[in-house]
């Protein structure tokens, strides 16, 4: 399973959402769905975008965790 830990980042950096969202001009009800983990995909662009403005790594925002179930 793939957990998304962008509002780990965001809450360690001190960033806003909305301010995310203007730096790497995408929605903030886009920026929120990925935050919150209802999307299926990422863009490069947009997860190279986010690291650049939160100065991360891709693995500080996606963590894959072995699902229990299988």
């Amino acid at each position: 399973m793939i957990i998304i830990r962008l509002d780990r980042i965001l809450a360690d950096r001190k960033v806003k959402l909305s301010e995310l969202a203007n730096e790497i001009d995408i929605t903030i009800a886009n920026l929120s769905n990925l935050k919150t983990g209802k999307v299926k995909a990422i863009r490069f662009s947009t997860l190279d975008a986010i690291c650049k403005a939160l100065d991360c790594q891709p693995a500080d925002i996606i963590e894959y965790v072995e699902d229990e179930h299988n």
